[in-house]
């Protein structure tokens, strides 16, 4: 039996990782994307992939089990630049990205998410070889993807597609 419920140790995470960033001015690793994982898998109610599955975090029942691979962004209000996020990696088999967008305070504002399809055909459009290597800012994958949920609404079962 676990000694702490996985809400409270992500609760505490974030309150760290929060206060961190603004004792330290940088963010502390590794945290934004556990607390993003769990964020995700809780908020459009996605499933832990099977021991031993490379190249996705986690899969949706909802939608025949599709293969998700997570990314997370925290969105500092004093950003001065257009925020990045990691590089998807387009030689594993998954079948979506997830963006979970967070605040200062690691909690989720938005999560977007873009089809393999879509960005490969982005990728295959782009003059650029930060494209070419499957890295993307936080404003292209918005317009190239679709909103599933924000802390105003919630939920969208539709996606908004800004394309």
């Amino acid at each position: 039996m676990a000694i702490y419920a996985a809400d409270k140790l992500i609760a505490q995470a974030r309150a760290l990782a929060a206060e961190y960033r603004r004792a330290m001015g940088k963010p502390l690793p590794g945290v934004s994307k556990e607390v993003a994982e769990y964020d995700a898998m809780q908020l459009l109610e996605l499933e832990v992939p099977p021991e031993g599955e490379h190249g996705y975090d986690a899969i949706d029942p909802a939608r025949g089990g599709k293969r998700i691979q997570i990314k997370s962004r925290m969105l500092p209000d004093d950003a001065r630049t257009s925020p990045r996020i990691g590089q998807i990696r387009m030689d594993h088999d998954w079948d979506s990205v997830v963006l979970v967008l967070m605040n200062e305070d690691y909690e989720p504002i938005e999560i977007l998410e873009v089809d393999r399809d879509e960005l490969l055909e982005y990728r295959d459009k782009s003059s650029s070889s930060r494209a070419k290597r499957g890295a993307l800012s936080v404003a292209r994958f918005r317009i190239i993807g679709r909103l599933l949920w924000t802390a105003e609404n919630g939920r969208d079962a539709d996606g908004w597609s800004n394309q």
